[in-house]
Protein backbone atom coordinates (compact mmCIF):
# COMPACT_ATOMS: atom_id res chain seq x y z
CA UNK A 1 0.00 0.00 0.00
CA UNK A 2 1.33 3.44 -0.94
CA UNK A 3 0.62 6.15 1.63
CA UNK A 4 0.95 9.94 1.53
CA UNK A 5 1.33 11.46 5.00
CA UNK A 6 0.48 15.16 5.19
CA UNK A 7 2.30 17.33 7.73
CA UNK A 8 5.74 17.82 9.18
CA UNK A 9 5.50 18.09 12.95
CA UNK A 10 6.00 15.80 15.91
CA UNK A 11 2.56 14.23 15.51
CA UNK A 12 3.32 13.38 11.88
CA UNK A 13 6.76 11.98 12.75
CA UNK A 14 5.10 9.65 15.27
CA UNK A 15 2.42 8.61 12.77
CA UNK A 16 5.03 8.04 10.07
CA UNK A 17 7.20 6.06 12.50
CA UNK A 18 4.25 3.77 13.24
CA UNK A 19 3.01 3.51 9.64
CA UNK A 20 6.53 2.61 8.49
CA UNK A 21 6.42 -0.48 10.70
CA UNK A 22 3.47 -1.91 8.75
CA UNK A 23 4.23 -4.97 6.57
CA UNK A 24 1.48 -3.71 4.27
CA UNK A 25 3.32 -0.51 3.44
CA UNK A 26 5.11 -0.46 0.09
CA UNK A 27 5.95 3.25 -0.10
CA UNK A 28 5.60 6.23 2.22
CA UNK A 29 5.47 9.74 0.79
CA UNK A 30 5.77 12.77 3.07
CA UNK A 31 4.34 16.22 2.40
CA UNK A 32 6.49 17.95 3.46
CA UNK A 33 7.97 15.74 6.20
CA UNK A 34 10.88 16.77 8.43
CA UNK A 35 14.48 15.65 9.10
CA UNK A 36 13.27 12.80 11.29
CA UNK A 37 10.67 11.60 8.81
CA UNK A 38 12.94 11.61 5.76
CA UNK A 39 14.58 8.37 6.91
CA UNK A 40 11.17 6.68 6.70
CA UNK A 41 10.04 7.67 3.21
CA UNK A 42 10.28 10.08 0.30
CA UNK A 43 9.78 13.73 1.14
CA UNK A 44 7.92 15.91 -1.35
CA UNK A 45 8.30 19.69 -1.71
CA UNK A 46 4.64 20.20 -0.87
CA UNK A 47 3.32 22.32 2.00
CA UNK A 48 0.72 20.73 4.25
CA UNK A 49 -1.62 23.67 3.61
CA UNK A 50 -1.36 23.44 -0.21
CA UNK A 51 -4.49 21.43 -0.97
CA UNK A 52 -4.07 21.61 -4.76
CA UNK A 53 -0.49 20.36 -4.60
CA UNK A 54 -1.38 17.53 -2.22
CA UNK A 55 -4.19 16.28 -4.46
CA UNK A 56 -1.87 16.51 -7.46
CA UNK A 57 0.86 14.55 -5.67
CA UNK A 58 -1.62 11.89 -4.52
CA UNK A 59 -2.72 11.41 -8.13
CA UNK A 60 0.77 11.40 -9.61
CA UNK A 61 2.10 8.94 -7.05
CA UNK A 62 -1.06 6.79 -7.33
CA UNK A 63 -1.31 6.49 -3.55
CA UNK A 64 -3.80 4.16 -1.90
CA UNK A 65 -4.34 6.34 1.17
CA UNK A 66 -3.72 9.91 2.29
CA UNK A 67 -3.26 10.36 6.05
CA UNK A 68 -3.77 13.96 7.17
CA UNK A 69 -2.00 15.08 10.34
CA UNK A 70 -2.80 18.80 10.89
CA UNK A 71 -6.16 20.54 10.99
CA UNK A 72 -5.60 23.33 8.46
CA UNK A 73 -5.84 21.22 5.28
CA UNK A 74 -8.89 19.44 6.68
CA UNK A 75 -10.60 22.76 7.32
CA UNK A 76 -9.71 23.75 3.75
CA UNK A 77 -11.51 20.70 2.33
CA UNK A 78 -8.62 18.37 1.50
CA UNK A 79 -10.67 15.26 2.30
CA UNK A 80 -13.47 16.49 0.03
CA UNK A 81 -11.06 17.10 -2.84
CA UNK A 82 -9.52 13.66 -2.43
CA UNK A 83 -12.96 12.04 -2.31
CA UNK A 84 -13.78 13.73 -5.62
CA UNK A 85 -10.59 12.19 -7.02
CA UNK A 86 -11.58 8.76 -5.60
CA UNK A 87 -8.56 8.67 -3.26
CA UNK A 88 -9.24 7.38 0.29
CA UNK A 89 -8.40 9.93 2.97
CA UNK A 90 -7.93 9.41 6.68
CA UNK A 91 -9.40 12.66 7.90
CA UNK A 92 -12.89 14.21 7.96
CA UNK A 93 -14.59 16.36 5.36
CA UNK A 94 -14.65 20.12 5.90
CA UNK A 95 -18.25 19.81 7.09
CA UNK A 96 -17.34 17.14 9.65
CA UNK A 97 -14.16 19.00 10.68
CA UNK A 98 -16.41 21.81 11.92
CA UNK A 99 -16.39 19.91 15.20
CA UNK A 100 -12.96 21.49 15.60
CA UNK A 101 -13.11 24.56 13.40
CA UNK A 102 -16.19 26.01 15.13
CA UNK A 103 -16.60 25.69 18.88
CA UNK A 104 -20.15 26.99 18.55
CA UNK A 105 -20.99 24.21 16.10
CA UNK A 106 -19.44 21.67 18.46
CA UNK A 107 -21.72 22.94 21.22
CA UNK A 108 -24.74 22.53 18.94
CA UNK A 109 -23.74 18.94 18.22
CA UNK A 110 -23.27 18.22 21.93
CA UNK A 111 -26.74 19.57 22.65
CA UNK A 112 -28.35 17.52 19.86
CA UNK A 113 -26.46 14.36 20.85
CA UNK A 114 -27.01 14.81 24.58
CA UNK A 115 -23.26 14.88 25.21
CA UNK A 116 -22.43 16.56 28.54
CA UNK A 117 -20.48 19.82 28.28
CA UNK A 118 -20.21 23.23 29.93
CA UNK A 119 -23.01 25.80 29.80
CA UNK A 120 -22.12 28.70 27.52
CA UNK A 121 -23.11 31.83 25.62
CA UNK A 122 -22.21 32.94 22.07
CA UNK A 123 -21.35 36.55 21.25
CA UNK A 124 -20.36 38.79 18.34
CA UNK A 125 -20.36 42.04 20.32
CA UNK A 126 -18.60 43.12 23.50
CA UNK A 127 -21.64 44.66 25.25
CA UNK A 128 -23.74 41.50 25.50
CA UNK A 129 -20.63 39.46 26.29
CA UNK A 130 -19.76 41.72 29.22
CA UNK A 131 -23.34 41.54 30.51
CA UNK A 132 -23.21 37.73 30.34
CA UNK A 133 -19.92 37.68 32.25
CA UNK A 134 -21.51 39.55 35.13
CA UNK A 135 -24.05 36.79 35.57
CA UNK A 136 -21.25 34.20 35.90
CA UNK A 137 -18.80 33.28 38.61
CA UNK A 138 -15.00 33.41 38.42
CA UNK A 139 -12.93 32.00 36.88
CA UNK A 140 -14.24 32.99 33.45
CA UNK A 141 -13.55 30.97 30.29
CA UNK A 142 -13.41 32.92 27.01
CA UNK A 143 -12.84 31.09 23.72
CA UNK A 144 -12.43 32.13 20.10
CA UNK A 145 -14.94 30.23 17.98
CA UNK A 146 -12.51 29.25 15.22
CA UNK A 147 -9.01 27.85 14.84
CA UNK A 148 -6.39 29.81 16.76
CA UNK A 149 -3.39 27.46 16.83
CA UNK A 150 -4.24 26.24 20.33
CA UNK A 151 -4.04 29.76 21.78
CA UNK A 152 -7.67 30.92 21.49
CA UNK A 153 -8.65 30.28 25.11
CA UNK A 154 -8.32 32.57 28.14
CA UNK A 155 -9.18 31.55 31.69
CA UNK A 156 -9.59 34.82 33.56
CA UNK A 157 -9.56 35.04 37.35
CA UNK A 158 -11.16 38.49 37.50
CA UNK A 159 -13.87 40.39 35.63
CA UNK A 160 -11.29 42.93 34.50
CA UNK A 161 -9.19 40.21 32.91
CA UNK A 162 -12.29 38.66 31.33
CA UNK A 163 -13.42 42.01 29.91
CA UNK A 164 -9.96 42.56 28.46
CA UNK A 165 -10.00 39.12 26.83
CA UNK A 166 -13.44 39.78 25.31
CA UNK A 167 -12.25 43.11 23.87
CA UNK A 168 -9.00 41.56 22.61
CA UNK A 169 -10.72 38.64 20.87
CA UNK A 170 -13.53 40.64 19.30
CA UNK A 171 -11.06 43.31 18.15
CA UNK A 172 -9.54 40.68 15.89
CA UNK A 173 -6.67 39.11 17.81
CA UNK A 174 -7.19 35.88 15.84
CA UNK A 175 -8.81 37.41 12.78
CA UNK A 176 -11.98 35.68 11.62
CA UNK A 177 -11.44 32.94 14.22
CA UNK A 178 -12.39 35.34 17.03
CA UNK A 179 -15.12 37.26 15.22
CA UNK A 180 -17.43 35.17 17.40
CA UNK A 181 -16.57 34.12 20.94
CA UNK A 182 -17.92 31.70 23.51
CA UNK A 183 -18.05 32.35 27.23
CA UNK A 184 -18.26 29.07 29.11
CA UNK A 185 -18.93 27.82 32.59
CA UNK A 186 -15.67 26.88 34.29
CA UNK A 187 -15.61 23.12 34.77
CA UNK A 188 -13.96 21.63 37.84
CA UNK A 189 -11.98 18.42 37.54
CA UNK A 190 -9.00 16.89 35.79
CA UNK A 191 -8.47 17.00 32.03
CA UNK A 192 -7.75 14.05 29.76
CA UNK A 193 -7.71 13.46 26.03
CA UNK A 194 -9.55 10.48 24.52
CA UNK A 195 -9.22 9.29 20.93
CA UNK A 196 -11.33 7.10 18.69
CA UNK A 197 -11.14 6.07 15.05
CA UNK A 198 -14.42 6.67 13.20
CA UNK A 199 -15.65 5.42 9.82
CA UNK A 200 -18.73 7.60 9.53
CA UNK A 201 -20.89 5.17 11.48
CA UNK A 202 -18.79 3.11 13.88
CA UNK A 203 -16.36 4.07 16.64
CA UNK A 204 -13.16 2.17 17.41
CA UNK A 205 -11.86 3.42 20.78
CA UNK A 206 -8.14 4.03 21.09
CA UNK A 207 -6.63 5.10 24.40
CA UNK A 208 -6.42 8.20 26.56
CA UNK A 209 -3.58 10.54 27.41
CA UNK A 210 -3.02 13.66 29.46
CA UNK A 211 -1.47 16.80 27.99
CA UNK A 212 0.30 19.67 29.78
CA UNK A 213 -0.71 22.98 28.21
CA UNK A 214 1.02 25.53 30.43
CA UNK A 215 4.56 26.51 29.54
CA UNK A 216 6.19 26.11 32.96
CA UNK A 217 6.36 23.74 35.91
CA UNK A 218 3.42 23.68 38.27
CA UNK A 219 1.03 24.53 35.42
CA UNK A 220 2.26 28.11 35.42
CA UNK A 221 2.72 30.49 32.51
CA UNK A 222 0.91 30.91 29.20
CA UNK A 223 -0.98 28.22 27.33
CA UNK A 224 1.01 26.44 24.64
CA UNK A 225 0.31 23.79 22.03
CA UNK A 226 1.41 21.24 24.64
CA UNK A 227 4.64 20.77 26.62
CA UNK A 228 4.36 17.06 27.31
CA UNK A 229 2.01 14.12 27.69
CA UNK A 230 1.71 10.64 29.07
CA UNK A 231 -0.47 7.58 28.57
CA UNK A 232 -2.32 5.86 30.12
CA UNK A 233 -3.67 8.36 32.61
CA UNK A 234 -5.02 7.14 35.97
CA UNK A 235 -7.97 9.55 35.99
CA UNK A 236 -9.35 7.84 32.87
CA UNK A 237 -10.71 4.72 34.56
CA UNK A 238 -12.61 1.90 32.85
CA UNK A 239 -15.85 3.45 34.06
CA UNK A 240 -14.94 6.86 32.62
CA UNK A 241 -13.97 5.17 29.36
CA UNK A 242 -17.35 3.45 29.08
CA UNK A 243 -19.18 6.70 29.87
CA UNK A 244 -17.14 8.62 27.30
CA UNK A 245 -17.88 6.13 24.55
CA UNK A 246 -21.57 5.71 25.36
CA UNK A 247 -22.45 9.33 26.26
CA UNK A 248 -20.15 11.27 23.94
CA UNK A 249 -18.29 9.48 21.16
CA UNK A 250 -21.05 7.26 19.78
CA UNK A 251 -23.89 9.85 20.05
CA UNK A 252 -21.75 12.57 18.44
CA UNK A 253 -20.75 10.35 15.52
CA UNK A 254 -24.39 9.32 15.08
CA UNK A 255 -25.50 12.97 15.09
CA UNK A 256 -22.92 13.91 12.47
CA UNK A 257 -24.12 11.09 10.26
CA UNK A 258 -27.74 12.17 10.77
CA UNK A 259 -26.79 15.65 9.59
CA UNK A 260 -25.27 14.33 6.38
CA UNK A 261 -21.66 14.97 7.46
CA UNK A 262 -20.40 11.49 8.44
CA UNK A 263 -17.22 11.69 10.49
CA UNK A 264 -14.27 9.67 9.18
CA UNK A 265 -10.84 9.87 10.74
CA UNK A 266 -9.75 10.24 14.33
CA UNK A 267 -11.99 12.06 16.79
CA UNK A 268 -10.16 13.76 19.63
CA UNK A 269 -12.35 14.42 22.64
CA UNK A 270 -10.90 16.79 25.22
CA UNK A 271 -12.53 15.94 28.52
CA UNK A 272 -12.96 17.43 31.96
CA UNK A 273 -13.45 14.60 34.41
CA UNK A 274 -15.22 15.69 37.57
CA UNK A 275 -17.54 14.33 40.22
CA UNK A 276 -20.36 13.91 37.69
CA UNK A 277 -18.24 12.08 35.12
CA UNK A 278 -16.68 13.20 31.82
CA UNK A 279 -17.76 16.39 30.05
CA UNK A 280 -16.60 17.72 26.68
CA UNK A 281 -14.08 20.56 26.71
CA UNK A 282 -13.47 20.49 22.96
CA UNK A 283 -13.20 18.29 19.89
CA UNK A 284 -10.30 18.08 17.47
CA UNK A 285 -10.56 16.60 13.99
CA UNK A 286 -7.09 15.05 14.18
CA UNK A 287 -4.71 13.43 16.64
CA UNK A 288 -3.66 15.69 19.46
CA UNK A 289 -0.09 16.89 19.52
CA UNK A 290 1.76 15.78 21.66
CA UNK A 291 -0.68 13.08 22.86
CA UNK A 292 -0.44 11.24 19.53
CA UNK A 293 3.25 10.61 20.11
CA UNK A 294 2.57 8.88 23.42
CA UNK A 295 -0.22 6.78 21.89
CA UNK A 296 1.94 5.62 18.99
CA UNK A 297 4.59 4.44 21.46
CA UNK A 298 1.98 2.25 23.20
CA UNK A 299 0.10 0.90 20.17
CA UNK A 300 1.13 -2.68 19.41
CA UNK A 301 -1.17 -3.37 16.44
CA UNK A 302 -0.41 -2.48 12.83
CA UNK A 303 -1.98 0.95 12.48
CA UNK A 304 -2.18 1.07 8.68
CA UNK A 305 -5.14 -1.32 8.17
CA UNK A 306 -7.11 0.58 10.82
CA UNK A 307 -6.43 3.96 9.20
CA UNK A 308 -7.50 2.62 5.81
CA UNK A 309 -10.62 0.98 7.25
CA UNK A 310 -11.68 4.26 8.86
CA UNK A 311 -11.14 6.09 5.58
CA UNK A 312 -13.28 3.67 3.54
CA UNK A 313 -16.01 3.03 6.14
CA UNK A 314 -15.01 -0.49 7.19
CA UNK A 315 -14.16 -0.53 10.91
CA UNK A 316 -16.70 -3.23 11.76
CA UNK A 317 -15.16 -5.96 13.89
CA UNK A 318 -11.73 -4.36 14.13
CA UNK A 319 -9.75 -4.19 17.35
CA UNK A 320 -6.38 -2.78 18.38
CA UNK A 321 -3.88 -4.07 20.93
CA UNK A 322 -2.09 -1.81 23.39
CA UNK A 323 1.05 -2.30 25.42
CA UNK A 324 0.72 -2.55 29.18
CA UNK A 325 3.72 -0.23 29.39
CA UNK A 326 3.33 3.48 29.92
CA UNK A 327 4.62 6.18 27.59
CA UNK A 328 5.77 9.69 28.46
CA UNK A 329 6.79 12.62 26.30
CA UNK A 330 8.69 15.81 27.05
CA UNK A 331 8.64 18.71 24.60
CA UNK A 332 11.88 20.60 24.07
CA UNK A 333 10.89 24.10 22.98
CA UNK A 334 12.81 27.20 21.96
CA UNK A 335 13.31 29.67 24.80
CA UNK A 336 10.59 32.31 24.60
CA UNK A 337 7.92 29.95 23.26
CA UNK A 338 4.92 30.42 23.04
CA UNK A 339 5.91 34.07 22.66
CA UNK A 340 8.75 35.39 20.51
CA UNK A 341 11.59 32.93 20.04
CA UNK A 342 14.68 32.69 17.85
CA UNK A 343 15.26 30.14 15.11
CA UNK A 344 18.54 28.84 13.74
CA UNK A 345 20.32 27.42 16.79
CA UNK A 346 22.16 24.11 16.39
CA UNK A 347 20.99 20.93 18.11
CA UNK A 348 23.29 18.05 19.03
CA UNK A 349 22.85 14.79 20.87
CA UNK A 350 19.61 13.50 19.33
CA UNK A 351 21.19 10.23 18.24
CA UNK A 352 22.70 9.78 21.70
CA UNK A 353 19.22 10.20 23.18
CA UNK A 354 17.79 7.66 20.73
CA UNK A 355 20.27 5.05 21.94
CA UNK A 356 18.98 5.19 25.52
CA UNK A 357 16.63 2.43 26.77
CA UNK A 358 13.04 3.01 25.65
CA UNK A 359 13.73 6.43 24.11
CA UNK A 360 12.58 7.65 20.69
CA UNK A 361 12.97 11.32 19.72
CA UNK A 362 10.42 12.75 17.30
CA UNK A 363 11.19 15.91 15.33
CA UNK A 364 8.61 18.69 15.64
CA UNK A 365 10.26 21.92 14.47
CA UNK A 366 13.64 21.11 12.93
CA UNK A 367 15.45 21.47 9.64
CA UNK A 368 18.81 20.37 8.27
CA UNK A 369 21.32 22.96 7.17
CA UNK A 370 24.84 22.11 5.95
CA UNK A 371 24.64 18.74 7.65
CA UNK A 372 23.58 20.19 11.00
CA UNK A 373 20.25 19.86 12.80
CA UNK A 374 18.73 23.31 13.31
CA UNK A 375 15.84 24.56 15.45
CA UNK A 376 13.16 25.92 13.12
CA UNK A 377 10.05 26.20 15.29
CA UNK A 378 8.63 26.81 18.75
CA UNK A 379 8.18 23.22 19.80
CA UNK A 380 11.30 21.60 18.38
CA UNK A 381 11.77 18.03 19.68
CA UNK A 382 9.51 15.47 21.35
CA UNK A 383 11.52 13.14 23.60
CA UNK A 384 9.40 10.05 24.21
CA UNK A 385 10.04 6.98 26.32
CA UNK A 386 8.26 3.84 27.46
CA UNK A 387 8.57 2.04 30.77
CA UNK A 388 6.93 -0.53 33.01
CA UNK A 389 5.37 2.32 35.02
CA UNK A 390 4.60 5.97 34.39
CA UNK A 391 7.47 6.90 36.68
CA UNK A 392 9.96 4.77 34.73
CA UNK A 393 8.72 6.20 31.42
CA UNK A 394 9.10 9.74 32.75
CA UNK A 395 12.58 9.09 34.13
CA UNK A 396 13.69 7.62 30.81
CA UNK A 397 12.23 10.55 28.88
CA UNK A 398 14.15 13.04 31.02
CA UNK A 399 17.33 10.99 30.55
CA UNK A 400 16.73 11.47 26.83
CA UNK A 401 16.20 15.20 27.32
CA UNK A 402 19.48 15.45 29.22
CA UNK A 403 21.31 13.68 26.39
CA UNK A 404 20.26 16.41 23.94
CA UNK A 405 22.75 19.29 23.70
CA UNK A 406 20.71 22.38 22.94
CA UNK A 407 21.31 25.34 25.29
CA UNK A 408 18.71 27.45 23.48
CA UNK A 409 15.90 25.08 24.45
CA UNK A 410 13.82 24.52 27.57
CA UNK A 411 11.27 22.04 28.89
CA UNK A 412 8.97 21.43 31.79
CA UNK A 413 10.45 19.17 34.46
CA UNK A 414 7.18 17.95 35.96
CA UNK A 415 5.47 15.98 33.18
CA UNK A 416 2.96 13.47 34.57
CA UNK A 417 2.97 15.11 38.00
CA UNK A 418 -0.72 14.32 38.54
CA UNK A 419 -0.15 10.61 38.01
CA UNK A 420 3.03 10.59 40.07
CA UNK A 421 1.27 12.50 42.86
CA UNK A 422 -1.16 9.59 43.19
CA UNK A 423 1.66 7.30 44.28
CA UNK A 424 1.85 6.60 48.03
CA UNK A 425 3.69 9.36 49.85
CA UNK A 426 3.97 11.52 46.75
CA UNK A 427 3.25 15.24 46.49
CA UNK A 428 2.14 17.46 43.64
CA UNK A 429 4.35 20.13 42.04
Amino acid sequence: MKVLLVGGGGREHALGWKIAQSPRLSKLYLAPGNPGLKALGETLPVAAEDVDAIVKAAREKAVDLVVVGPETPLAAGLADRLAAADIPCFGPSAAAARLETSKAFAKEICAAAGAPTAAYGRFHEAGPARAFLRAQRAPYVIKADGLAAGKGVVIAETLAEADAAVDDFLAGRFGAASAEILIEEFMEGEEASFFALCDGERVLPLSAAQDHKRAFDGDEGPNTGGMGAYSPTPVFTDEIREQTIARIAEPVVAEMRRRGAPYRGVLYIGLMIGADGPRVVEFNARFGDPECQALMRRLESDILPALYAAAVGDLAGRTLDWSDEAAALVVLAAKGYPGAYEKGSRIRGVEAANRLPGVVVFHAGTEERDGALIAAGGRVLNVTATGATIREAVERAYAGVDAVDWPEGFCRRDIAWRALAREPGARGP
